[in-house]
């Protein structure tokens, strides 16, 4: 029986046992969400070794780097049904396997197709993940707090991508660098993706001790159990409500499953359009560039590889702390001023970065370099590319597209968005080795004019959103004159 009474105030506070349930909950879900970080820029400090080792030319490096995206592109697709049909923990746990079995096979790969194959199998455990990690983590969390936890899994992400190049640096450092051997007879570059069963491994334990997801509970006639989880998440006072709410959002989703996403518009309502629109642009301005390929870059640019590795971190960190400033001014600046200013941002610090690789000289090993003064203000534009990109483009156009889909075709519209990124992403990441052997200051300078574009699109198509009511944001993208799609 649930109580009655009023809420405690405090009742979701970090000292309150509600509290700090949901946060611990949201937190051992959100190691999904490092995963993903850590897949996205282990590969970082390995790049160079592997082209080296394999005899592999720049096109053929660039597909390794960015086949596991494909992998996540098709992960992420099938996530949504096999959490419907299996359970949050079952798929979480599927995704842990694979990252696992991943990371094993990627550092003890024999071939270029070999390592190529557990590039992708890795992709469909992070693809898996990056999908059910933050449903998880929605469905579990107390509405009254459910956007600060929902935000976690942006924060994951950040700390995976300092993790993964911060234990590059250190078995690089430890072998004396990446290519020579380490431990067992294996090169540093082969460890730096086995050691990635580590936090697979506990992600696969979480599986198996988290509760499941009331909705989940809930879709499959479960009643007793999900509100024997929820009990402990919220305060009996508010234990109706919450069940009520998510039975309610069931339905709707069960009604609106037909629903299409066709319109006027290229073959799509214009709402949808939006948010590829958000997510390419997201992915263009190069950002994984900088994750993926960085210390090669430093390396070019004069830096030795242990002052490169060193200099990786160093932005992986930068990305994490601006990431807490996006949380905190998200509510309170709102989301277009930002958007805009990160916009500003990147195209300034990615036009210096094209202006000083028209200074670089190629040595006689065929090698890129940048000497003073265009080395030092290379690295400081790329710094403040990423404080620009993570203290707006990168969580936000996250916010944004769960905020102005409608909730009849949230989950679908979703779907199609982040597949749009995934392969934004797979493009970006696959070009940049031919395009930037052939010219830098072009290759940056492309990224520039995404950048400046994306600054015309935010400021000529998008409304701001702050303090609205999730309902209400669809009609701010509808044509004065015309009806709201349907």
């Amino acid at each position: 029986m649930a109580g009655t009474g009023s809420i405690p105030a405090d009742a979701f506070s970090l000292k309150s046992p509600y509290g700090r349930r949901a946060i611990g909950l949201s937190v051992a879900a959100a190691v999904g969400g490092f995963l993903f970080g850590f897949d996205s820029s282990v590969i970082n400090g390995a790049v160079d070794s592997i082209s080296q080792d394999f005899a592999i030319n720049d096109v053929l490096t660039g597909f390794v780097v960015a086949i596991a995206l494909l992998g996540c592109a098709v992960g992420a697709i099938v996530a949504g049904n096999l959490s419907d049909r299996w359970g949050r923990l079952r798929v979480m746990f599927l995704g842990a396997i694979m990252f696992f079995v991943s990371s094993l096979g990627a550092g003890l790969a024999f071939a270029v197709w070999d390592l190529a194959l557990w590039r992708v199998i890795g992709g469909l455990g992070i693809g898996i993940a990056s999908v059910v990690a933050p449903a998880y983590i929605a469905e579990i969390a107390p509405r009254q707090i459910r956007g600060g936890l929902a935000s976690l899994q942006q924060l994951a992400i950040t700390i995976g991508i300092f993790s993964a190049l911060l234990s590059d640096a250190l078995l690089a450092g430890a072998a004396g660098g990446a290519d020579n051997v380490l431990w067992f007879g294996l090169e540093a570059w082969r460890w730096m993706f086995i050691v990635g069963v580590v936090p697979s491994a506990v992600y696969g334990i979480l599986a198996f001790t988290l509760p499941e997801s009331p909705r989940y509970l809930l879709a499959k006639g479960r009643t007793d159990e999900a509100r024997a989880i929820f009990a402990q998440l919220v305060p009996p006072a508010d234990l109706d409500h919450t069940i009520r709410d998510l039975q309610t959002a069931i339905e709707t989703d069960r009604k609106n499953a037909g629903v299409s996403l066709r319109g006027p518009v290229l073959g799509l309502q214009r709402i949808v359009w939006v948010g590829i629109i958000l997510s390419v642009f997201q992915q263009f301005v190069g950002i994984n560039v900088i994750f993926y390929y960085s210390t090669s870059l430093w390396q070019s640019v004069g830096f030795d590889e242990g002052d490169s590795f060193l200099i990786s971190v160093v932005t992986s960190i930068t990305n994490v702390l601006v990431t807490l400033v996006a949380i905190f001014l998200v509510d309170r600046v709102g989301r277009k001023p930002i958007l805009l200013t990160g916009s500003v941002m990147m195209t300034l610090s990615l036009g210096l970065m094209a202006v000083s690789f028209l200074f670089s000289t190629t040595n006689a090993q065929g090698e890129v370099e940048l000497g003073a003064p265009w080395g030092p203000i290379a690295l400081v534009a790329a710094n403040v590319f990423v404080i620009g990109f993570g203290a707006s483009w990168g969580p936000l156009v996250w916010v944004l597209l769960g905020e102005i889909f409608p909730s009849r075709i949230r989950g679908k519209a979703l779907g199609v968005a982040a597949g749009a990124q995934w392969i934004a992403n797979f493009l970006i990441t696959i070009s940049f080795p031919a395009m930037s052997s052939w010219s830098l200051p072009l290759t940056y300078g492309m990224y520039a004019v995404f950048a400046a574009l994306s600054f015309v699109y935010v400021a000529w198509r998008i409304p701001e959103t702050k303090g609205m009511d999730i309902e209400q944001t669809e009609t701010l993208f509808t044509h004065r004159g015309a009806a709201p799609s349907s």
